[in-house]
């Protein structure tokens, strides 16, 4: 028989087994009714408004998840009521924010700070999203050099994976598979992809080119012979890459959503053809707005939900500086205008916990935006002006394999800034987006592409001789068309100090210029001035063909002999962008709405439900000037006098989101009003 001493403690351990069991028990049965009573979280193509919290978690984290908790994720929703909320996962050094088992994580954890973000997420409907770096990972090239791709001078890289390599199926696609597991994420971001991506010259890749091509050695420079094969081969592997890791995340879980950050956007100029999700991409944290007019342009027509992020701070010397609340919500404006989503991005502290004192811009900028959603979100282009973007042509002079950084889309940035400051209502328009709908589009411009695809340049031609208006703007370009435009090109195209007239005014402008002959059925439009050092600013001497028209078919065809986009971007003045709207102008007399009173308004067409909403977009304010990173006084333009063009009178003309009804004349098919103010942003809502 066992005395007292033996038995109490027996007992007492019987009751902690029991309260341990009971304690377990209990928070089962409590996540388990949560899950069953949480809201239903919407999807990515459902969703408007979202928060990115990232902070790429390095060797100096030895604390993560110190101050984080339930009470500052709830905050975070309680201020901000996001659709979705992005969160740090793996970033660029390659060391995981929170306890992973198959990837290589940061140095020290006070608490999982994914497992709370995904618990208060989960109760409040709010889809979690994680940010992870995919080809970008230090920590997995240091590991395993293997995994790396080769450089030019035949080293493994210190920072990007091979898409070649075994990364995507050892970590890549292993981790995301452990975050659905375990932590039940809604999808990923996945970030440092097609715009972080280099050539990989690996002896398998020389194999290949050397087989299809004879290369005896690959090419190193753009100035190599073939180039341009090497490159697109090696698009081509990113593109595979891409595919096998969200086919492969799809068949393991269905519902799982995947976005590579840039993927078909303007780093990606090409039809959708691998079947992410949505498309997303972080636009500039500087000069945002003139970032944001192109990028959202050229996600819209791309059949997929998207959004743009804009930065929620700029910064100098690793000092960051955050922005104020107009400067975000017209950065916001500029993305909502054309339909899409729209995202803000916060740094996470080094232990994973938010800032909240900035959660006060957040919540101003989600309040601008969502008295907005109705009106704006997932609106389609009236089309009017279509700028073209060829993807067959950017292909060639890149010479990254997608990301634009060594200034080839400056003209293109360039023109369509010009467009958009004579208040054009413009769609940025790739190959694929126009096919079988090129007839939508009263006009469309081809802005200094140096090649146009023979199949393409054909239905261009069959547009206009069907009665469709196309202008060409810049030498190279114009070259690609000189049959058809009825000029002669005389010598070659020079760089030179052009002094470009329009109504009596003289605007200097260094660039590209192509001396013409024109044909008899062909006339010309604008004047170039010789500006050497003996005739500068001046209309005395000679003088050339700026741009020329002619009648091609039932429609028209026209060039500029200069190039325009590049000194636009870089060195603007009111002259050329005049010239470039009168020349508009004449080959489209009739859009359907104009505005007159400011230069600093961008309109956009859009069609939501049957309605017709006309936005307009203030872009007054230093958003350009490198000099200023932040700014909080963006002034007021106006009265701006406006002309719709509608085949019968609307029912009702309200200026929105203040519901305000706007008196208005209705004749011959024209409607005329007056905006006193534009603040920020408004839209005329007709119905």
């Amino acid at each position: 028989m066992r005395n007292n001493r033996d038995f109490y403690p027996d007992v007492l351990r019987y009751i902690a087994k029991f309260m341990v069991l009971f304690a377990v028990c209990f928070s089962l049965t409590q996540v388990s009714t949560r899950a069953q009573t949480a809201p239903d979280r919407l999807r990515r193509s459902e969703s408007f408004l979202g928060i990115h919290f990232d902070f790429h978690a390095g060797e100096d984290c030895t604390e993560i998840g110190r101050d984080v908790d339930r009470e500052m994720v709830e905050y975070v929703i309680d201020m901000v009521h996001p659709d979705y909320i992005q969160v740090d996962c793996k970033g660029h050094p390659g060391l995981s924010s929170y306890p992973t088992k198959v990837g290589h994580q940061a140095p020290g954890f006070v608490k999982d700070p994914l497992r709370i973000w995904r618990e208060v997420t989960a109760e409040h409907g709010i889809a979690l999203y994680v940010h992870y770096s995919g080809v970008w990972d230090s920590e997995a090239v240091r590991r395993y050099p293997g995994w790396a791709r080769i450089n030019e001078r035949g080293r493994p890289d210190s920072r990007l994976t091979s898409v070649y390599g075994p990364y995507v199926d050892s970590l890549l696609i292993p981790q995301m598979k452990e975050l659905i597991d375990g932590y039940g994420i809604d999808g990923a971001w996945i970030d440092g992809e097609c715009w972080a991506i280099e050539r990989d010259y690996r002896f398998s890749n020389f194999l290949a080119m050397h087989n299809r091509f004879g290369l005896e050695r690959l090419p190193r420079s753009p100035d190599d012979p073939d180039w341009y094969e090497f490159s697109q081969y090696s698009r081509e592997g990113f593109r595979e890459y891409l595919d096998h890791y969200v086919s492969a995340l799809h068949e393991y879980s269905p519902g799982f959503q995947v976005a590579s950050n840039w993927a078909y956007s303007s780093m990606m100029p090409e039809p959708a053809t691998v079947g992410v999700d949505f498309i997303s991409g972080d636009y500039s944290a500087m000069n945002s707005i003139n970032s944001a007019r192109l990028e959202g342009r050229s996600m819209v027509y791309q059949g997929k939900p998207w959004d743009l992020m804009a930065w929620s701070f700029t910064w100098t010397d690793r000092h960051f500086s955050t922005k104020s609340i107009p400067q975000l919500q017209q950065e916001a404006a500029m993305v909502l205008s054309l339909g899409g989503g729209f995202q803000a991005y916060f740094p996470q502290r080094r232990d994973g916990s938010i800032r909240r004192w900035q959660m006060k811009l957040m919540k101003a900028v989600a309040e601008f935006c969502r008295a907005r959603e109705a009106l704006c979100h997932q609106a389609e282009p009236v089309p009017q002006i279509g700028l073209i973007y060829s993807g067959e042509a950017f292909y060639r002079i890149n010479r990254k394999l997608f990301a634009a950084w060594h200034g080839e889309l400056v003209p293109l940035r360039g023109n369509l800034q010009a467009l958009l400051e004579s208040q054009n209502v413009v769609d940025v328009v790739m190959e694929h987006h126009l096919r079988d709908r090129m007839g939508e589009y009263p006009l469309l411009i081809y802005p200094e592409w140096e090649y146009v695809d023979p199949e393409f340049k054909r239905e261009l031609l069959d547009y206009v001789e069907a009665g469709g208006n196309l202008l060409i703007i810049g030498p190279k370009a114009a070259a690609l068309f000189e049959g058809e435009l009825g000029v002669t090109l005389l010598g070659e195209p020079e760089e030179k100090l052009n002094g470009l007239e329009y109504e009596g005014w003289l605007g200097g402008v260094r660039s590209l210029f192509q001396k013409v002959r024109l044909g008899e059925k062909t006339r010309p439009f604008g004047r170039v001035y010789n500006s050497d050092s003996n005739n500068v600013n001046d209309m005395k001497g000679p003088s050339e063909t700026a741009a020329s028209i002619r009648r091609y078919g039932k429609g028209l065809i026209a060039a500029t002999y200069l190039n325009l986009g590049e000194r636009y971007y870089n060195a603007a003045t009111s002259v050329s962008r005049n010239f470039l709207a009168a020349l508009v102008q004449e080959l489209f007399p009739d859009p359907l709405v104009t505005v007159e009173g400011s230069h600093h308004v961008d309109v956009t067409a859009n069609r939501k439900e049957g309605r017709l909403f006309i936005n307009l977009v203030n872009t007054a304010g230093p958003h350009a000037n490198e000099d200023i990173y932040v700014y909080d006084d963006i002034p007021s333009v106006g009265p701006l006098e406006v002309t719709i063009r509608l085949e019968e009178e609307p029912k009702t003309l309200r200026l929105e989101p203040a519901g305000r009804e706007l008196e208005y004349t209705f004749k011959d098919g024209i409607l005329s009003t007056t905006v006193e103010s534009l603040k920020i942003h408004q839209v005329l809502a007709l119905e």
